[in-house]
């Protein structure tokens, strides 16, 4: 542990992980580093796997659920925030906001990125999950991701193709890597029109979804399928929209509603009147009430209309 304070001389130790998520739920990390360049992020890794200590990478805590409990280890949150254009691509660093990389391409005329405007996380954390709204997702801008690769201590830059980027999955998830930075390829635009999209996508976020709410957004999956046959314990229940069965995907949020759970409160957590794909801490909630919830919204959907729903939202410390 000397050793890890020694290499790491801005450590925070017993930091409150409700600090940085915004559910604005967790306890406290045993150690927390801000890593303020890639070098710093490496670095961190590396002690910490030498000194045998777990840890965990933390973006804008957006998409997170972190326990009561804490973490026992060490949390480590990328501050790398640059965000450098160059004709129509955009070199981002893991600690980059994507509202702050949104706008940017947008005054720069470029086009394609503007439904990130409304992520409140990081690149990094964006990639991991291949984050997506409004009809964009991450892998549609993405030229290659820089990572460190932890099977093998590399430093690696994949192509989007090597990303194996899927409906909120990646490459990522399933393989340890540590999220550096990446190269975005936009396409050239006005930056007018690009900027209003921008302001579009505001309006349409802040009209569906319980903004400035202590929540981690959507909590759910939307549930995709290949078989129509696979709709028939819901279609026995309910009349699903032509426009979900030619998708192949139900929205999570419509399935939640439909079974009752709109403003369904558990303790002090609630499932959000205006999106029910939305769980909020009302104040004082806890990772327990919300895993409860999310336990009991789960059983329902399974056993009344006969659909897994999976989380989106990652756990740290459970």
């Amino acid at each position: 542990m000397t050793a890890i304070k020694t290499a790491l001389p801005t450590l925070i130790e017993n930091e409150s992980l409700a600090s940085h998520t915004v559910f604005r739920i967790g306890g406290p990390a045993r150690l927390y580093f801000v890593a303020q360049s890639v070098d710093e992020i490496v670095r961190a890794v590396e002690q910490a796997k030498t000194a045998g200590v777990p840890w965990e990478m933390l973006g804008g805590g957006s998409n997170v659920l972190a326990s009561d409990k804490g973490f026992d280890g060490l949390i480590i949150q990328p501050a790398n925030r640059e965000c450098v254009i160059d004709g129509q691509g955009v070199a981002c660093g893991a600690g980059a906001l994507m509202t702050v990389v949104a706008r940017k391409a947008a005054e720069a005329g470029l086009t394609g990125f503007e439904w990130a405007v409304t992520v409140p996380g990081t690149v990094g954390g964006a990639i991991f999950g291949n984050a997506g709204c409004f009809g964009g997702e991450m892998r549609d801008a993405i030229a290659s991701v820089d990572a460190y690769r932890i099977a093998d201590g590399a430093r690696v830059t994949l192509s989007r193709d090597e990303c194996r980027f899927g409906y909120r999955d990646s490459l990522f998830k399933h393989e340890r890597h540590v999220i550096l930075g990446c190269a975005l390829e936009l396409t050239a635009g006005n930056a007018a029109i690009a900027i209003a999209k921008l302001d579009e996508c505001i309006a349409k976020r802040k009209e569906e979804q319980p903004l400035g709410s202590a929540g981690a957004g959507c909590m759910f999956k939307n549930y995709t399928f290949t078989e129509a046959s696979d709709l028939s314990k819901l279609r026995n229940e309910i009349d699903v929209p032509q426009i979900f069965v030619d998708a192949k995907r139900i929205p999570a949020g419509w399935l939640i509603e439909r079974a009752g759970f709109k403003g369904y409160r558990l303790g002090n957590v609630e499932v959000s009147d205006r999106h029910a794909n939305f769980l909020v801490n009302l104040g004082g909630g806890t990772a327990d009430e919300v895993a409860q919830l999310v336990s009991i919204i789960q059983m329902r959907i399974r056993d009344q209309y006969g659909i897994p729903l999976k989380t989106e939202v990652q756990f740290i410390g459970f």
